[in-house]
């Protein structure tokens, strides 16, 4: 029996197919609903030809998978069709499949609590199901697999401890014009005051930009900084922002935000051969905006979020799948508020158009040139279904109330 876990993740060199998962809840006999959980071969990552990309690390995988405390776990994996005439000539399914099962560690202290918005998120318990058949883990059957596992224990993410190590303070004082040092929340200010502070105003011009959110940080949300690589990294500017949904379920609460956060950032550093945090920012179901990728929350910073178009772009999730279900109101609201702050940084118009080139994705080749939404979705850079149907149908609203922030 592995050790309690929260968050599942499987991984491969790469695969063509569709995996379900189940879970056993800490402590108890019954195992939840066959979910689905979406495969990603390459569409979250750094840019082709990118130092971060050529690491030799870089691993397919499932989205990670949200799953509560849970002490079991069942995979099964179906390759597709190689042929959809001929649906029993299967695609091999890969070798090395391999479960991540991770621990997010404990969260910050009280006082650096993610802040006070209402915690809305349901209580879903796992119903029944019979104890299942085991099979031996899969290789490359052309078959559907079923397997489960008594893997290693999970490697534990903790949290930041109270005093600042060398790593956390670097990754603070890259906001420090923002907030002081070791700060578990960057304040939000009123739209004159971040007019004043972004230092845009000049004679007889208007300035376009939103009042700055309040943003958790890294710290806030308890990241361990010696899991990510040392340096930060920077592109120009900031253009555009793609929006994406982090597919991990909607079964937390917003108490459990941050502890989903640290689990994530485990998945992308470890699992996925990532340097940080793919997604420059992340946004949770009752609004609560928190810092991402480390660098500055006011910079430039390279993200590892869209395939092709993470130079000078910013990449926002949302926490939670939203295929089949509508966003809350408040982290489309979240969206919103930060890209009118953001672009507004750099002179982007939210409901406006922008020329991006394509660093090479499953959509675009490399060198081709994109006339893309300044606010998009991930779909829109690469074939995906993310940031899931319902999401993206709210993308509309949310870059007419970020242009009406920033006063357009």
């Amino acid at each position: 029996m592995p050790r309690p876990f929260t968050l599942f993740t499987g991984q491969w060199a790469e695969l063509h197919g569709t995996v379900q998962v189940r879970t056993r809840a800490t402590g108890g006999e019954s195992w939840s609903e066959w979910q689905d959980v979406e495969t990603h071969n390459a569409e979250h990552a750094a840019d082709l030809g990118s130092t971060e990309r050529a690491s030799g690390a870089v691993r397919g995988a499932t989205a990670p998978l949200w799953v509560g405390d849970s002490d079991g776990v069942e995979v099964r994996v179906r390759p597709e069709a190689a042929d959809p005439q001929h649906r029993a000539a299967a695609v091999p399914l890969p070798e090395g499949l391999r479960l991540e099962l991770v621990d997010p560690g404990e969260d910050p202290a009280a006082e650096e609590a993610t802040g006070t918005a209402p915690d809305t998120a349901p209580e879903t318990a796992p119903e029944p199901a019979p104890e299942p058949a085991r099979a031996a883990p899969a290789g490359r059957s052309a078959t559907p697999a079923t397997f489960a596992v008594n893997p290693a224990p999970p490697t534990t993410t903790t949290a930041v401890p109270e005093a600042l190590t060398a790593e956390s303070a670097a990754a603070s004082a890259v906001n420090a014009d923002l907030a002081p040092l070791g700060a578990s929340v960057i304040p939000e200010l009123t739209k004159a005051e971040t007019e004043e502070e972004a230092a845009i105003v000049a004679a007889g011009a208007k300035p376009y930009i939103g009042p700055r959110p309040k943003i958790i940080t890294r710290k806030g949300w308890g990241a361990d900084e010696k899991l990510r690589e040392r340096n930060f990294a920077y592109t120009k500017s900031v253009k555009a922002a793609f929006v994406h949904h982090s597919a991990t379920g909607n079964n937390y609460t917003c108490k459990q935000a941050p502890s989903v956060l640290r689990s994530i950032y485990r998945y992308h550093v470890k699992s996925s051969g990532w340097r940080d945090f793919g997604y420059n920012f992340a946004v949770d179901k009752c609004g609560n905006i928190y810092e991402g990728r480390a660098g500055g929350v006011a910079k430039a910073v390279l993200g590892a979020h869209t395939l092709g178009f993470n130079t000078n772009t910013m990449g926002v999730a949302v926490l939670g799948t939203y295929s089949s279900t509508n966003p809350p109101a408040a982290a489309v609201t979240a969206v919103s508020k930060l890209t009118a702050w953001k672009l507004g940084l750099f002179g982007a118009n939210p409901k406006g158009k922008v020329t991006l080139t394509s660093g090479g994705s499953n959509k675009y080749k490399a060198g081709v040139k994109v006339k893309m939404n300044v606010i998009s979705g991930h779909r829109d850079g690469f074939a995906t279904e993310c940031p899931g149907a319902r999401l993206y149908k709210k993308l509309g609203t949310a870059r007419t109330s970020s242009a009406k922030l920033q006063g357009r």
